[in-house]
């Protein structure tokens, strides 16, 4: 039976989460009263909270960034707020849907920043599809993106990341999860905040709204989005079990919800064995594994073997193993040796080598292109450290962990797009 709430307006739609009958007004108000109540019994902020809302263009990052700028006023959140965007380097696409976000920037007087793929990774998306083949590349794509994220929003400082992911995104993920048998995974991906030790908490508002809902809230709303779907998506895993649950929801509408719950009430059996959370030994990041899998993907593709970090994660240790792939300092910051105090770089003799970096108290003062006339031009480093040269032919590239989480800040202040040109991402 249709609910119809108690308003002399006259009803305009049926919500599809609950059935009532609603005008835009009392749609609007259920909506946004939903969200803050979610914000609220979960803890999500606190006041001063840096917030970076994860911001790609489309319905769901531009719902979120409105309602978060909404919300933050009208019940006095007290948060400070970023939108934070990735550009994966995908034509047609990401370049379009970026266009959106910096109108969105503009619409809601929110600053905005962007890190791409290409700076960050040495790869565009285009570029890895090239490589890899479609059947594969949403695996690499949302590993790079995911660890993208984090890297930029440690470059803003934030506390917090809040993404847009909605009631469906997580259905759909626990569907996955269980048809994959990987019950393990139904806590972390039902979680509303989530995070390991040592990583950016994030947050996910829209964890019990529709995403139907969302669509019309922008619609009517009029709100600026970008509803083109990615190019290299319809062969996702995701795009299967999103149509199984659409024709369940056709079916019996609250089956999205009825998932999720199902996802937080699974428990694991005792006795089974959890991935212990450590870092990479090679970038620093979080990671279950020694190399973590965006190292071992990137690995991949500088060598040639794009399909590398595919599978099963024993499989990939004995590729790994097979390769001999070491791990490298990742911490650039040593108290003796070769390693200069004032860079998130490796060495001293790689950290600027060739490049005109501003702003680096490193008095490596080289010249010119030729590694002939370079080599008695560098200045011993202003912390009284030696300094070693890589003697070859051409001028050495600096060279920068893949995403160096401690180091980030540090790295932030003394680099520009320019100076990563010609830098090699290990």
């Amino acid at each position: 039976k249709i609910q119809r709430r108690n308003c002399n307006k006259q009803a305009v739609m049926k919500r599809p989460k609950t059935g009532e009958a609603l005008c835009h007004d009392c749609f609007y108000q259920a909506f946004e009263d939903e969200i803050h109540k979610t914000v609220i019994s979960n803890n999500l902020f606190n006041p001063g909270d840096y917030v970076a809302v994860a911001a790609s263009g489309g319905k769901d990052s531009t719902v979120l960034a409105f309602i978060m700028k909404l919300l933050n006023e009208r019940h006095n959140y007290g948060l400070k707020l970023a939108l934070l965007s990735v550009d994966e380097g995908i034509s047609g696409y990401r370049d379009d849907s970026l266009e959106t976000v910096k109108r969105n920037e503009q619409q809601y007087e929110i600053p905005l920043s962007i890190f791409s793929y290409k700076d960050l990774y040495g790869w565009t998306m285009d570029e890895i599809v090239r490589e890899v083949g479609r059947k594969n590349n949403c695996t690499f794509c949302g590993v790079f993106r995911r660890q993208a994220l984090d890297r930029g929003a440690m470059q803003l400082g934030v506390d917090k990341i809040v993404t847009g992911h909605n009631a469906d995104d997580i259905a759909e993920t626990v569907l996955m999860n269980l048809l994959r048998g990987d019950v393990a995974r139904l806590q972390r991906c039902t979680a509303i905040t989530t995070g390991a030790e040592g990583a950016l908490p994030r947050c996910k508002p829209f964890k019990y709204t529709y995403e139907k809902e969302i669509v019309m809230y922008a619609y009517y709303k009029k709100l600026d989005y970008f509803s083109t779907e990615c190019i290299y998506s319809p062969n996702a895993y995701r795009g299967h079990v999103r149509t199984l649950i659409k024709d369940l929801e056709k079916i019996r509408p609250s089956s999205i919800i009825d998932i999720i719950y199902s996802g937080e009430s699974l428990s694991i059996k005792e006795g089974v064995k959890m991935p212990t959370q450590g870092v990479c030994k090679r970038c620093s990041y979080i990671s279950s594994q020694d190399i973590c899998k965006a190292c071992v993907m990137l690995e991949g593709l500088n060598k040639g073997l794009p399909k590398l970090g595919i599978g099963k994660s024993s499989k990939v240790k004995g590729k790994i193993n097979g390769l001999n792939i070491k791990p490298t300092q990742s911490d650039g910051l040593k108290e003796n040796g070769n390693y200069c105090a004032d860079h998130a770089y490796e060495e001293v003799s790689e950290c600027g080598a060739g490049t005109a970096s501003s702003g680096c108290e490193c008095k490596r003062n080289v010249e010119n292109s030729s590694m002939d006339k370079n080599k008695n031009a560098v200045q011993n480093c202003s912390d009284e450290k030696d300094l070693k040269l890589d003697m070859r032919n051409e001028i050495v590239p600096p060279v920068v962990p893949l995403h160096d989480i401690e180091n980030l800040a540090t790295l932030a202040k003394r680099l520009t797009v320019s100076d990563l040109k010609d830098t090699v991402f290990l």
